[in-house]
């Protein structure tokens, strides 16, 4: 098994992002499929994934409300985060974790917690003192966000659809204060 030393974790611009549209789309298909709560359920085509890439993320990446990180074993895309960075005005010193995605092949390797230092290195650059994301209860991101610090702030009850059953499930909502 190999660490996460053996990746790279690059930001990418959304000219960057677009020439991997394919590859970041088969990601968050892959992804989904297996399991992971990120707002999609089955059944949920490729074209729908690059359709999310294209109409959400790249816009947010080229206005810079959205910073985007992959990781990358060699040439393969293994994993991605992006932190959102837009905020209300009364909220400028926050940001907030989207989309964690680590590829099924690449898990249990530390490509995650990678992921997460380096999106809270950005923020911490930025000036931002609070990261805020969500995560489905009991998911297997939520012990590894515990691990990095987060707090859990609440649990919402029936917050979203599994992605495999027709169930609602809850979600954790977590922070961390960054020392800047």
């Amino acid at each position: 098994m190999q660490d996460a030393a053996a990746f790279s974790i690059d930001r990418l611009d959304a000219s960057q992002a677009e020439g991997m549209l394919p590859e970041l789309a088969s990601l968050l298909h892959a992804c989904v499929h297996g399991g992971a709560s990120v707002g999609f359920v089955l059944p949920f085509a490729v074209h729908e994934a690059e359709g999310f890439w294209c109409e959400k993320i790249l816009p947010a990446v080229r206005s810079g409300d959205r910073v985007l990180f992959v990781a990358r074993q060699g040439a393969v895309l293994a994993g991605t985060v992006q932190l959102v960075v837009d905020m209300p005005p009364n909220q400028p010193h926050r940001a907030e974790v989207s989309k964690l995605l680590v590829a099924p092949a690449f898990r249990r390797r530390g490509l995650a917690r990678s992921l997460m230092l380096a999106l809270e290195a950005e923020a911490r650059m930025r000036g931002r003192s609070l990261i805020t994301l969500d995560t489905r209860t009991g998911d297997s991101a939520e012990p590894l966000y515990a691990a990095l610090g987060y707090a859990v702030s609440g649990v919402i009850p029936d917050f979203c659809r599994d992605p495999f059953d027709d169930r609602l499930d809850p979600t954790t909502v977590m922070y961390k204060r960054l020392e800047v």
